[in-house]
């Protein structure tokens, strides 16, 4: 039977190409949303992969969406911390609010979503976790002092959870996207990905969705049983690391 695998924020961006590219690859997946329900009923209707509706900043609504996935579907093998928010400010003007909503989310909501399957995978022996931090949380980025901070938590995640869960066939690694060609990135102004974004990209171009959904199929791979605690770039060149 094939693997059962929940992506969060998995039904629009970088979520819904990560979402199809398993789909594809034979896996059942789960798609977890937040708060767009028009979108995410759009793309079950498209696809017919189920989603499920639920923060990830709660950890008693990660418990009970969880255990509804699980109830549908199975064990949950393949996890792909993907949801994430910006609540960007220059850190003069930034709030409490928006800073502890980013860290929530973007960072916590790694542990409220992973310590839910983790015992679950150590008992089978098997797990693929994979967190979508991001180049922001490798270089930072200024008016993104919470985002980059949370961004830059999930690589740390990343690195102890992989050393707890090496022995127990559980691999745990990143992607740090760049700048890649979702509803939110081709919002900004022409102008501004032009001359200002687009020519800091050695490769010439912004990356896609479906690129980074690639890249996540191979880490969740048999394949990749060798790779953990790793960090994956899929930025066009725009940093090294």
């Amino acid at each position: 039977m094939s693997r059962v695998a929940v992506v969060t924020g998995g039904t629009r961006g970088i979520g819904a190409a990560i979402s199809l590219a398993l789909k594809s690859a034979g896996y059942r997946v789960a798609a977890n949303y937040a708060g767009n329900d028009e979108a995410a009923q759009a793309f079950h209707a498209e696809t017919g992969i189920p989603v499920f509706k639920w923060d990830v900043s709660s950890y008693e609504a990660c418990s009970e969406g969880l255990a509804r996935i699980e109830a549908e579907l199975g064990p949950i093998e393949v996890l792909i911390n993907n949801a994430g928010i910006t609540r960007d400010a220059m850190f003069h003007k930034m709030t409490p609010q928006q800073w502890h909503e980013v860290i929530n989310t973007n960072l916590t909501g790694l542990f409220n979503m992973t310590h839910q399957v983790w015992a679950g995978m150590r008992e089978r022996s098997f797990g693929r976790i994979v967190n979508i931090s991001s180049i922001n949380g490798q270089k930072g980025q200024m008016g993104q002092a919470n985002y980059s901070a949370a961004k830059a938590g999930d690589l740390g995640f990343t690195k102890a959870l992989a050393q707890e869960g090496a022995a127990k066939n559980i691999t745990v690694n990143a992607i740090c996207p760049g700048y890649i060609g979702t509803e939110m990135v081709l919002a900004i102004p022409e102008k501004v990905l032009n001359e200002r974004i687009i020519p800091q990209i050695p490769v010439g171009r912004l990356g896609t969705p479906d690129e980074v959904a690639r890249c996540v199929v191979f880490l969740v791979s048999d394949d990749a049983g060798f790779i953990t605690g790793s960090t994956l770039s899929a930025n066009g060149g725009q940093l090294f690391v």
